[in-house]
């Protein structure tokens, strides 16, 4: 009752002066400008566009829903089929098509430290490498993303590799061992505070998330991932992980299966995912991570990123402050960012004391099934000899 008295009022009052919430929104989105934690453009652009940026008109392409107005930790992925394949030769063709965009554009601005994260007026671009399959299991390999530009990276994505595991159940090319990591996946969680690389542990097992947290020096992130308790998809994170982040960062997923475990949802819902996180840990450790081009289906209402308003004037009906939502638009990842940068220059002198790649002892082994296919596909060539 109290709750809606205050609304009421609150819009009393601006329709007098003339100021609109929707006015109070933008406002306070130009002040602080949205850091979306996790937006996979780079996916849409090889897939429609074969990586061509020559004619593209990034403030108008049909075929994707990204406004390019807003900040964006853009996404670095390729399959995990690419696995120990050749994913490290499309990660690098992902990066570059991501550092054309954002060098070759007068209007964007690539963002490698907190330093840059202050532009308010260009688009600024953060390189995030979603999956560890990436680096083929090699710390020189992470070492020169690192030197691209890269600053972020999920240890997994919908497939385990030979040190980290995934939530994912989708692919079985290693054993799931202890739901946890190898000597060579902290080795990789240490060399990454080292370089002051942002650890991203979306799409990662909770017993591999949970290994991490306490490892890193550094506090840590989960880029696109919702509440468990309020939709229980194992790329949720459930409320005993959330008090165990340490000042870490929990940026709310919109993809509607993650947020009412439906294909359908609403703006409220994704509130809701924002007020229980908040109940549990604070708005010190909440971020937004839209995963728009990437998720298949969004709230009715926020189904790009021009619908980011919307999502914020909900909270301040729910009588979030200001300075609440300035946190979750933007202070809190810079907190964050800068805190993992502040590890890095304590680690600065410290050359990482581990082996470049992991032993043959030290890697989860292949699953049944893919020995199965693998045995399979011998036999068939053979009987073609």
């Amino acid at each position: 009752m109290f709750q809606s008295q205050c609304i009421t009022l609150f819009s009393l009052c601006a329709l007098i002066s003339g100021y609109s919430e929707e006015d109070r929104v933008r406002d306070l989105m130009s002040r602080y400008p949205l850091i979306d934690g996790h937006n996979d453009l780079a996916l849409q652009l090889r897939k429609h566009y074969n990586n061509h940026l020559n004619h593209i008109n990034f403030y108008d392409i049909k075929e994707i829903a990204t406004d390019i107005s807003r900040l964006q930790m853009f996404s670095v992925y390729v399959l995990c089929g690419a696995q120990e394949k050749d994913a490290v030769r499309l990660t690098l063709e992902q990066i570059d098509v991501l550092k054309r965009m954002c060098t070759q554009n007068k209007d964007f601005e690539l963002v490698t430290s907190t330093q840059d994260s202050h532009l308010k007026h260009k688009i600024a671009c953060m390189l995030s490498v979603e999956g560890g399959h990436s680096i083929d299991s090699s710390l020189p390999v992470l070492r020169m993303f690192y030197q691209l530009g890269v600053r972020s990276m999920a240890l997994t994505h919908t497939c385990n590799t030979p040190w980290a595991e995934s939530s994912s159940k989708r692919y079985s090319f290693y054993q799931r061992q202890n739901n946890s990591l190898t000597t060579f996946g902290r080795a990789v969680v240490e060399e990454m505070n080292r370089l002051g690389m942002i650890i991203d542990l979306s799409h990662t097992s909770w017993g591999t998330a949970q290994a991490v947290l306490k490892l890193s020096k550094a506090p840590v992130i989960f880029s696109h991932s919702s509440s468990y308790s309020l939709c229980n998809s194992d790329r949720n994170v459930p409320d005993w992980m959330l008090k165990e982040l340490n000042r870490g960062l929990i940026m709310v997923n919109f993809h509607s299966n993650f947020i009412s475990c439906k294909r359908e949802a609403n703006i409220s819902l994704v509130a809701d995912h924002f007020d229980h996180i908040k109940n549990i840990i604070g708005v010190d450790s909440i971020g937004i991570g839209s995963d728009f081009e990437g998720a298949i289906s969004f709230p009715k209402g926020l189904d790009d990123v021009s619908k980011y308003p919307a999502l914020i004037k909900e909270l301040l009906q729910r009588n979030w402050t200001e300075q609440e939502l300035a946190d979750i638009l933007r202070r809190n990842f810079v907190r964050v960012f800068d805190e993992v940068e502040k590890v890095k220059r304590k680690k600065k002198k410290n050359f990482t004391k581990h082996p470049d790649s992991p032993s043959a002892s030290d890697q989860h082994g292949p699953s049944a099934l893919h020995i199965l296919l693998t045995a399979v596909l011998l036999l068939s060539t053979l009987s073609l000899l």
